[in-house]
């Protein structure tokens, strides 16, 4: 199918395929380069591991910033129980996988629990803190550690409140992992955290095992903050995680000082930039398309920013935006942004110096344009005016970025 793919692209471009085929076939081409480019760099795999209502849903949201993610909508099955969660769904940074219920009845976990082992990279384990029946839980974690004796695995002891005495709030500053934690929560609650971790006890191997006490409550639950305990959840992934986890989600360096630093839609506009810029990388093991491929990539990539800042690149925004950038960054990177309609965007990644970008190069200067186009897109949004000094600032400190973080997750990765 693919190879059929590419004789077309390339006989209706007398030999070579260009953007402009990418770009007509919006749900054909592009799309078969993004499963190839999937395939190519598959995302890191967390496997969620819990009873039925343990929190995973909870875990997924915090982790994404995405509101509406639901365990069941969006799954894909891989085997009769067991489904991928790919996120964002297009340009995946992330695949989570997730299995029915533990310890339900007439279900054999067997198949699922084999079949997720051999895919994982990071074990998230959620337990409800008031459900003391953890057993088929922690039977899996000592199976997994026997066989895998050097593997992280992270513990989320979920829904604190519901040990709560009446109208008690949430302490802060966040206890737990600190010495003394015991003397300062509820009693119910001390003995709930306590009883979990005595009942799976010491793990077979050397691997840590992080407990983690979490509150990932919904605005009506009236509990303040609704994210109790994610920074010490981050900080375990930050430690468990061989594949760089927390970058491919979070976005630190670039919003330091920022009010909405981890707000839910910076969160999503990083990944988003990042499953493209990934996506950008791998497009170099794939023959003849990369530099074919690579603009329609970055304009799939800047579309879906402007509909998540509600913003329409149209003509003017379109030269508004080159001109902010400059005609120095323009011609210095090869990159050209030229609008075929009100509607139409495409950014094309030239040559420079007689050579074309290699994969990572193209991948930094990917995930550039993104963060470039997501300062502008913003200040647009919100009828904020922007310098050229200040986006020019964005896109060079960006590109530096890009490319450190393509050198660390292949390094990560083995790549």
């Amino acid at each position: 199918m693919f190879a059929n793919l590419l004789t077309k692209l390339r006989r209706a471009t007398g030999g070579s395929a260009t953007e402009k085929d990418f770009a007509s076939e919006p749900n054909g081409a592009l799309d078969e380069i993004l499963r190839q480019a999937r395939a190519v760099q598959p995302p890191p795999v967390v496997w969620l591991l819990g009873k039925t209502q343990s929190g995973k849903t909870s875990i997924i949201r915090s982790l994404t910033g995405s509101q509406d993610a639901v365990i069941g909508n969006g799954f894909q099955s891989c085997t009769r129980t067991a489904r991928f969660y790919d996120h964002p769904a297009e340009a995946p940074v992330v695949r989570f996988l997730d299995t029915q219920g533990l310890g339900e009845v007439d279900y054999d976990p067997t198949e699922d629990l084999a079949f997720c082992e051999a895919q994982a990279q990071l074990i998230i384990a959620v337990i409800k803190v008031s459900d003391t029946l953890q057993s088929t839980v922690f039977d899996v974690l000592r199976a997994v550690r026997r066989r895998r004796p050097d593997w992280p695995i992270i513990v989320a002891q979920t829904c604190l409140h519901e040990c709560y005495p009446a109208d008690f709030e949430h302490i802060l500053p966040y206890p737990f992992g600190e010495p003394g934690w015991e003397g300062r929560a509820p009693s119910d609650l001390t003995r709930a955290l306590l009883f979990q971790r005595n009942q799976l006890g010491p793990l077979p191997g050397m691997g840590p095992v992080f407990w983690i006490p979490v509150d990932l409550t919904l605005s009506e639950d009236n509990l303040r903050p609704e994210d109790y305990g994610l920074d010490a959840l981050w900080t375990a992934i930050q430690q468990a995680s061989q594949v760089d986890l927390d970058k491919r989600l979070r976005d630190e360096t670039g919003r330091a000082g920022r009010a909405d630093q981890f707000t839910p839609f910076s969160q999503a506009v990083h990944q988003q930039i990042v499953g493209y810029t990934l996506a950008s990388a791998a497009l170099g093991a794939i023959p003849l398309v990369d530099l074919a491929a690579l603009p329609a990539l970055q304009m799939k990539m800047l579309r879906t920013l402007g509909d998540m800042a509600n913003v329409h690149w149209d003509k003017q925004r379109i030269a508004d935006f080159s001109a902010l950038l400059g005609p120095g960054i323009i011609t210095g990177y090869g990159l050209r942004l030229a609008g075929r309609s009100a509607i139409k965007l495409i950014p094309v990644l030239g040559q420079t110096g007689g050579a074309a970008y290699g994969a990572a190069s193209g991948a930094a200067l990917t995930f550039a344009l993104g963060k470039a186009a997501c300062l502008y897109l913003e200040h647009v949004a919100q009828g904020r005016p922007l310098t050229a000094e200040d986006l020019r600032k964005a896109f060079t400190e960006a590109l530096h970025r890009g490319r450190e973080l393509i050198r660390t997750i292949r390094q990560k990765s083995g790549s």
